[in-house]
């Protein structure tokens, strides 16, 4: 009887702790409140419904946008230049070419300039840097030879024959004294390092020379080098240094050549030159000095 009284009692205290504090037991319920005796009449049966706003409020009239046309108007050009392009003038010499230069035809025909420059446009630093500053030139004059009793005698030659378009020149001279005994010749190669319109330019040279005094005579190859100085273009002036030996290496036949060489253009195609020569031979010591004319090819 105690057990189950103990167990009612338990049962009581498990249902208090699941029933909320306040609630009824007709509250706890599952029957829907409008039918519920008591709770249908404070629920009401019909809930006015609220007024919905619009998520999207009602666009504001906007102010039309001026459409700006997408090719703008041209603008007038400018005139275009009426300078006639030398590439289409056929014949720099003709009266059309004059006529659209805005030159008269007879200074197109006495102008060798404007005619080639309406045959092509040249290359201007290409020439500067590329075109022989220095020209072939045939030379003859008197030399005086102070250390054989100061005899007189002559000098002849040919000095830079271009080969071709290449910087290799070839030179060659001949000298003697009006007496026997002295004489010397050659011919020799130059290659010049630098383009041929430098004002400085360096050329090996290479050839072959013989050299004959009193009481002796040496020949084989020459090989040295040359310094030369543009002091004006197309070889108005010009000073050049040239050091070479005959058979160099030898101590019995080796001879080694100074030359120290000034020209100076007095017209378009003559010039005067100055040669200061030593000689150094194991058997004497010669000099010489020339003066001559120079002309120009």
């Amino acid at each position: 009887m105690k057990d189950w009284i103990g167990s009612g009692l338990m049962m009581g205290w498990i249902l208090g702790l699941a029933t909320p504090t306040g609630a009824t037991p007709q509250a706890a319920s599952a029957v829907p409140p409008r039918f519920h005796p008591t709770l249908a009449q404070a629920t009401p049966q019909n809930s006015t419904p609220q007024n919905s706003t619009p998520s999207n409020p009602t666009p504001q009239d906007s102010t039309p946008q001026k459409s700006t046309p997408s090719n703008p108007t041209p603008q007038d050009s400018p005139p275009q230049n009426s300078t006639p392009n030398p590439s289409t003038v056929t014949d720099p010499a003709s009266p059309a070419a004059a006529q659209q230069l805005d030159l008269s035809p007879e200074t197109v025909e006495n102008s060798p300039v404007l005619q080639r420059w309406l045959e092509d446009i040249p290359d201007v630093l290409s020439e500067i840097r590329n075109d022989p500053g220095f020209r072939t030139r045939v030379r003859v004059g008197y030399s005086q030879f102070p250390s054989s009793d100061r005899q007189g005698g002559i000098h002849v030659g040919i000095e830079d024959v271009f080969l071709g378009q290449s910087p290799v020149t070839l030179s060659g001279d001949y000298q003697t004294t009006f007496q026997e005994g002295r004489s010397a010749y050659g011919a020799e190669l130059r290659y010049y390092v630098l383009p041929l319109g430098n004002a400085v330019n360096i050329a090996p040279v290479a050839g072959y020379r013989r050299v004959e005094g009193e009481d002796y005579a040496i020949d084989g190859v020459n090989l040295g080098l040359r310094l030369q100085l543009q002091l004006s273009r197309t070889g108005a002036a010009d000073v050049a240094v040239t050091q070479s030996w005959v058979n160099p290496g030898s101590n019995s036949a080796e001879v080694g050549i100074t030359t120290l060489t000034f020209g100076y253009a007095v017209t378009e195609q003559l010039r005067l030159s100055t040669d200061l020569q030593r000689q150094n031979s194991p058997q004497q010591k010669d000099n010489r000095v020339g003066v001559g004319l120079e002309w120009m090819l």
